[in-house]
């Protein structure tokens, strides 16, 4: 059976014709894999420091830089548990050039924001320091170079420094003591029994972090931090390489190699026949949970039969995934999600894991069912259909990946790179990749994907875990159910049972519409169709991605117009809608359907619109339309066993919302600032048993009928002699009803009630918890005159940004208090009338110790009330605009930012008709705040914006722990930031599979 699409030649494109026809390379199993890095100059320098260098222009002016070191967690003794991790937040407090934050504020002064991009990571086996740097100007890679020199050999740790830092650490280690951390931190130990990977979770211990002497510091450095142990990663948009590595050299080479430094030692994790059972109960789990975790020595990935084991591997997951899948929807299914991937955990160990997410009291059955489907395909393999579907899965994965590898993002290619050095992984190019998957996966055999159900023995070195917000299901349960898993394999077992596929996403064709308005915007490169059936088309061609087109479909008129009666089933209904499938198709049915095929279309209902959006490769845009033709013309009716899943798991989310200790916290904040509304209520169990399913799926059905209602804007690498027939087929083709449906004018909506208070609040929020956490939400009201809207809009964001850098100047790195702050502003809560003011809040969100928040909040109030009275400084005001300009910069090479700003044209106030002049405006209007920002207006701005003084209206919400005093001494550990766990019962427990990354540290 071949799922790969069967396009015709003028659908498929130049672009794609080029992979169809790229050769097949003649390769032998024992064939060696390239040691040299593909596409980098790479060497070493005589001091044993390693480099790698590479020329990408995407994005264009910028270099991704990184450090990678060989020195982890697992290297510290036992007084020094946490040290590696201090050494990563010191390199950025103060070096031998550098003092007092002074990188942070460097970074900050060239557009480089300190945060998600400038950022390092510390696990058990390594720390990486990674800088995202402009480079148009010759001295900006010179400077950033010379700093990730500086980590190397030259971080300071004086005991002012280290004084200054442990606060942050102290709050970073507080936040991974929530539900998800304690959780991992159990799971950890247990996987790992038996090996010094057991005792050194990167956090460390409170104690150590606490009392650890900057002597003991230094030492780890001095002794592990050598050259030999580090490269120097570049990838950017550089002129040449080599002037790029004699700037390595400048600034590496002078450094001294140590004589004879000790060897980085190795570590094993020991095998064990018999399974070890865990019955974990959590009292604030997101839900009941069941991990199976099995680990195996690390594949050397060398030779070409290697790479054909890893490709057999991928497609054992896609086929076993898509399995689960499938019997989560089915009728009384034994979990709600449930998953398999593999994981390098630490160097020298790799785990193959399941988790699944169930109700309440439904551990063992979720953990029956996940073993008796391995024990299927260990017994009767995989079907033909399932290993076609997953082969035309990859072969669609590295498709995109060859048509898009001249427009690699310099951060992933680094990465690369960066896996190179740690685990010498091969990089041998997508050019060569896509021959040797085009090359060896028409040929690996269905026996070949299904033997690494081997790797799920519960003899396999196997850890067995469930996750319980209350004690059900007992380690003697687990043991019973692997024993009867066991003897169901002796004959018990029946093959899988394929479902029946259809053909076609569209059985009958629909008439092509066709165009009655064509409009041409020269000045932002885009042309608007205007269909026969009244829906407006707006399409901009770009080359920033070969393998890329985005869309986004909206239309006036969302939940704010439901009377309090109907709210709560109208809101169900994209749930219950997306259970029974909203395509025409079954969920389940319609990504076999997809397979081979990169089209995924999504829909959401908002306050005041609801909109469809999609991503598709160019290739496959017919498939992408063909599922907004079907969203429009399916009429759902729900179904007796569709509707009780999908309220099995509203009712564990809730119960999980009830049991997070930030619910009452964030429930009583939106109840301060926006009132008791019933849109802004939190759903009870009780709204949910007043459900309608009906209704919901009517009002569902409502909202994408009439196409007249809806603008769609369409961004990509787009050739219009191919898209406007599609678009004339699948868009135009949808019919318009009879009479109107849900149409609504955007300046008689009804809006939404919310008041801001007029006066200051202050409250305690107390919630129970198994330990003490503390969060912190300050906010003030924003009204926003309709006169000076455009500039106001752009004014008030680089505001907040000012506001996010000076707190966490003073609360970090000033005081060392906190490890994070967030500055954010909503504005959503206002209809997209031409008239009237926009009010909305900025908020200020920061986690701490719960002795001094009020303290800190009183530090946050006098910094803001500084700004407003004395302003800020002109290193500040350059700061928030290089960091603006660049993230500008950085926006117009991506897809994304044209089709939001695209789409805000259309939906601003001011549009009228005319995307083009809409558009404009709002850039003349970012323009003439850019060009206006100085010191004084940016005094004058957050007078105006926020109230002035501000100490006069706002309120702050703080949550703390319901305990006694002993016990929140006891437990001195909190929470990092003010996150609301909201979403399907379980599906953000211990994600297994992306350990090494939940235990990084995650910022300096």
């Amino acid at each position: 059976m071949d799922l790969l699409p069967a396009e015709s030649p003028q659908i498929l494109g130049k672009n794609k014709r080029r992979f169809r026809s790229l050769k097949l390379v003649n390769v032998s199993d024992d064939d060696v894999l390239s040691e040299t890095p593909y596409g980098a100059d790479y060497g070493r320098l005589s001091n044993g420091l390693t480099y790698y260098v590479r020329c990408n222009s995407k994005p264009r002016m910028r270099a991704a830089l990184a450090l990678a070191v060989k020195v982890g967690s697992v290297l510290e003794e036992e007084e020094e548990r946490g040290v590696a991790h201090i050494v990563e937040h010191l390199a950025f407090s103060a070096t031998k050039k550098y003092t007092n934050h002074d990188i942070v504020k460097f970074l900050e002064s060239i557009g480089a924001e300190f945060g998600a991009c400038q950022n390092a990571v510390t696990s058990a086996d390594e720390t990486i320091y990674e800088l995202f740097v402009p480079v148009d100007k010759p001295e900006l890679l010179s400077q950033s170079i010379s700093v990730l020199a500086e980590f190397s050999s030259e971080v300071r740790v004086s005991a002012d420094d280290l004084e200054k830092e442990r606060g942050a650490v102290l709050e970073e280690y507080r936040g991974s003591r929530n539900a998800n951390g304690r959780m991992q931190d159990a799971h950890w130990v247990l996987m790992m029994e038996g090996s010094k990977y057991a005792e050194r979770s990167p956090i460390g211990l409170e104690k150590v972090i606490r009392t650890v002497s900057p002597e003991i510091v230094k030492r780890f450095y001095n002794k592990w931090y050598h050259l030999q142990n580090m490269a120097l990663i570049a990838v950017g948009d550089f002129p040449d390489t080599q002037s790029v590595i004699e700037l390595i050299k400048t600034h590496f080479e002078y450094k001294t190699p140590a004589v004879d430094p000790p060897l980085i030692p190795e570590f094993t994790v020991p095998s064990h026949e018999e399974p070890r059972f865990s019955s974990f109960v959590e009292s604030e789990a997101a839900g009941s949970a069941v991990m199976i975790s099995c680990k195996v020595p690390v594949d050397e990935l060398k030779t070409v039969k290697d790479y054909r084991n890893l490709l057999a591997e991928s497609m054992f997951f896609h086929a076993l995934n898509q399995r689960f899948f499938k019997l989560s929807r089915k009728k009384d299914p034994p979990y709600f999600s449930c998953s398999a991937a593999a994981d390098v955990l630490v160097r020298p160990t790799k785990a193959y894991i399941m988790t699944s997410s169930c109700k309440q009291n439904g551990t063992t059955e979720a953990l029956e069912s996940m073993l008796i489907e391995v024990a299927r395909v260990r017994i009767h393999g995989f079907s033909d259909r399932e290993i076609s579907t997953a082969r035309a899965l990859l072969l669609s994965e590295i498709e995109s990946a060859y048509l898009e590898r001249d427009q690699m993002q310099s951060t992933n290619l680094r990465d690369e790179y960066i896996q190179h050095f740690l685990r010498n992984e091969p990089v041998v190019g997508v050019e060569y990749e896509a021959q040797l998957q085009k090359s060896l996966l028409p040929h690996i055999s269905v026996s070949e994907v299904s033997k690494y159900s081997e790797n799920f023995r519960t003899s396999s070195s196997c850890v067995i875990k469930t996750i319980e917000p209350q004690a059900a299901a007992t380690v003697d349960d687990l043991r019973t159910v692997v024993s009867r898993v066991n003897s169901f394999e002796v004959g018990h077992i029946s093959p899988w049972d394929d479902e029946t596929i259809p053909e076609e996403i569209v059985s009958i064709e629909p008439n092509p519409g066709h165009v009655v308005q064509q409009f041409e915007y020269s000045d932002i490169g885009a042309t608007e169709l205007v269909l026969s059936n009244g829906m407006r088309v707006c399409y901009k061609c770009t080359d920033f991605f070969n393998d890329q087109i985005l869309f986004t479909g909206f239309s006036y008129g969302g939940l704010s117009e439901l009377q309090e009666c109907e709210y709560f089933s109208c809101s169900m209904g994209p749930t219950i809608a997306g259970e029974i499938g909203v395509f025409g198709h079954r969920p389940s049915v319609l990504t076999d359907m997809l397979a081979g095929k990169r089209a995924e279309v999504g829909t959401s209902l908002g306050a005041y619109m609801r909109s469809f959006s999609g991503d598709c490769s160019p290739s496959d845009l017919e498939t992408a339309l063909q599922l907004v033709y079907q969203l429009f013309v399916t009429n759902l009716e729900p179904g007796e066993e569709d509707v009780k899943i999908v309220m099995q798991m509203a009712e564990e989310s809730v119960r999980a919302q009830e049991r997070d200790p930030y619910t009452a916290f964030a429930n009583r904040v939106r109840e301060i600032n926006y009132g008791n509304s019933y849109f802004f209520s939190p759903i009870k169990i009780g709204d949910l048993r007043k459900v309608d399913p009906f209704k919901a799926c009517e009002y569902f059905n409502n909202c994408f009928k009439d196409p007249s209602t809806f603008t769609v804007v369409i961004v990509g690498n787009i050739d219009p002699s191919i898209a406007c027939p599609l678009i004339l087929q699948y868009l135009g083709g949808i019919p318009r009803p009879p009479e109107p449906i849900l149409n609504f004018k955007r300046d008689e909506l009804k809006g939404l009630p919310f008041t801001f208070p007029s006066s200051v609040i202050r409250e305690v929020v107390r919630s129970p918890m198994v330990e003490a956490q503390c969060s912190v939400q300050l906010c003030f009201p924003v009204e926003l005159k309709n006169q000076n809207m455009m500039e106001d809009i752009h004014l008030t964001g680089l505001m907040s940004k000012l506001l996010e850098t000076k707190i966490l100047q003073v609360l970090r790195f000033k005081h060392g208090q906190i490890y994070s702050a967030g500055v954010s502003v909503f504005l959503g809560g206002n209809k997209p009338s031409r008239d009237g003011n926009i009010r909305g809040d900025i908020s200020v969100n920061f986690s701490c110790d719960p002795e001094i928040s009020s303290t800190l909040v009183s530090l946050a109030l006098d910094e803001i009330q500084r700004l407003q009275e004395e302003g800020p400084s002109d290193d500040d005001v350059l700061a928030i605009l290089e960091i603006e300009q660049r993230a500008h910069e950085n926006g117009l090479q991506e897809n994304y930012y044209w089709l939001d700003r695209i789409l805000r044209s259309y939906q601003s106030r001011i549009y009228s008709d005319d995307v083009g002049a809409s558009f404009k405006i709002q850039d003349e209007g970012r323009t003439r705040v850019r060009s206006t920002l100085t010191p004084i207006t940016a005094q004058t701005a957050v007078q105006r914006i926020i109230p002035f003084p501000c100490k006069k209206q706002y309120t702050v919400v703080i949550l703390m722990p319901q305990s006694s005093r002993f016990n929140k001494l006891k437990s001195f550990i909190g929470s990092r930031d003010a996150k609301i766990l909201a979403g399907i019962a379980g599906s953000a427990v211990l994600a297994l599979s992306l350990w090494r990354y939940s235990q990084r540290a995650k910022k300096s």
